[in-house]
């Protein structure tokens, strides 16, 4: 195969926990992820982002969303529901990241159209299973072996 250099995987990630928003930069780091990841600290700045409106004009779309359920202003439910109504937003995938392993939230999150549920803290290597299944080419650990 012909090794060209890849964009890199686009991640935005919507959690207002910093103390989270490290934990995965540093699964990201560990299982080699190429990616540009963005954070969004509520729904609405997330839907600004998806939008590209504001500050956010320009920005490059997502190929994956990274989702926490509790959050400020517009929570995870709720962004969610918008994000699967909206014809230009749909078909970006949406992973539920959370602590909470309820079944009622994971039925009802699966059920809003969300893509998978993970449960925090995620680890790398299952954080590189499902970004590779957005793009097979976000990670080559074969150069890091």
């Amino acid at each position: 195969m012909n090794r060209q250099a890849v964009d890199v995987l686009q991640i935005l990630l919507v959690e207002d926990n910093p103390g989270d928003v490290r934990l995965l930069q540093e699964a990201l780091k560990e299982a080699r992820v190429r990616c540009c990841l963005h954070v969004t600290k509520d729904g609405e700045d997330a839907l600004n982002f998806l939008r590209q409106e504001g500050s956010y004009a320009g920005i490059a779309r997502p190929d994956i969303l990274l989702l926490d359920l509790n959050m400020p202003k517009k929570g995870g439910l709720e962004l969610l529901t918008e994000i699967k109504r909206d014809h230009d937003l749909r078909s970006i995938p949406v992973a539920i990241l959370t602590s909470s392993q309820a079944r009622a939230d994971i039925d009802q999150t699966l059920g809003l159209y969300a893509n998978c549920y993970l449960g925090k803290p995620v680890d790398s290597g299952r954080l590189l299973l499902l970004l590779r299944m957005v793009r097979p080419d976000a990670a080559d650990t074969e150069d890091h072996e």
